[in-house]
């Protein structure tokens, strides 16, 4: 039997966790709207790194971690950096 790693969120810890942060949001949105949008800008600032932090696991993190595969990302890399430049100077000789 293989067993299959369930997302955090659907289990019962994680669906706690997303009414707690419904909530919170709806009482910050509806009780603290004035301070809220003062520091909106802030906010999404602050979502960048974020961003970066967590999206960062999709495609692998940067190079040089055990990462099976690297040769092939590397090889297409340059095939598809090749095909560009020949594709650029096609276009300025015309």
């Amino acid at each position: 039997m293989s067993q299959q790693s369930q997302s955090f969120w659907f289990t019962p810890k994680g669906l706690a966790a997303l009414g707690l942060i419904g909530a919170a949001s709806y009482f910050l949105l509806v009780e603290h709207r004035e301070h809220l949008f003062q520091f909106l800008p802030y906010l999404i600032l602050l979502l960048c790194p974020l961003m970066h932090i967590f999206m960062h696991g999709g495609h692998g993190g940067h190079g040089g971690h055990g990462h099976q595969g690297g040769d092939a990302d590397q090889d297409a890399y340059q095939r598809g950096l090749e095909d560009g430049r020949r594709e650029s100077e096609n276009r300025h000789h015309h």
